[in-house]
């Protein structure tokens, strides 16, 4: 197994850890926890992606195991925000519904002999999911600081839910955008969708 593809199996080992400590309130400063650990899972998939290309050490493993492993990432973390209240589960549907559909069309496309690459729409949703994800780790790290009494916010109420609404919006572009580059996904490789046998 060469390095780009040991660097997508550490993306996919990587997610267990941060949701033991995303959904463990007892752990202090379980958030920065979870988000460190989380960046660093996202920032193999820059890394793996760009070694392969550089180094031409693209493998048919590497084809399949990058984008699942993105997506196991992503899920992982959405299911946690909605299980803590961060989230509601319509934005977790509309990803994983997008997700399925595109690999389901993947897996078409590939039966017959043909490979449907990732687009830049494609790539654009990606970084708005880990963006958003990150985004809202970081707002409920420092809501945690609060109540550690690290720092104070002058209405605490406000704050709060000005956090959930700015982590919440957020999450929303990205789904907008997962929406959009499935469209696009189905509009330009509509062909093996009707000769799918």
């Amino acid at each position: 197994m060469n390095l780009p593809n040991k660097l997508t199996v550490l993306r996919i080992i990587l997610v267990p850890f941060y949701i033991f400590f995303l959904l463990m309130p007892s752990v202090p400063h379980h958030y920065l926890i979870a988000l460190i650990i989380f960046c660093a899972a996202s920032y193999t998939d820059h890394l793996d992606g760009k070694i392969a290309r550089k180094y031409n050490m693209i493998t048919d493993f590497g084809k399949f195991a990058d984008p699942l492993a993105d997506k196991i990432m992503i899920v992982a973390a959405l299911a946690c925000f909605v299980q803590l209240g961060l989230s509601d589960a319509v934005t977790l549907t509309i990803i994983i519904s997008r997700e399925f559909m595109v690999t389901a069309m993947r897996l078409v496309a590939s039966s017959n002999g043909k490979v449907v690459a990732a687009n830049n729409w494609g790539k654009a949703k990606t970084i708005s999911q880990i963006a958003a994800v990150i985004l809202v780790l970081l707002l409920q790290y420092l809501s945690e600081l609060h109540s550690f009494n690290v720092i104070s916010f002058a209405d605490t109420a406000a704050v709060t839910n000005g956090f959930w609404l700015v982590g919440n919006i957020a999450l929303w572009i990205s789904a907008a955008l997962t929406v959009i580059s499935g469209v696009i996904y189905i509009v330009e490789n509509f062909e093996f969708i009707k000769t799918a046998k």
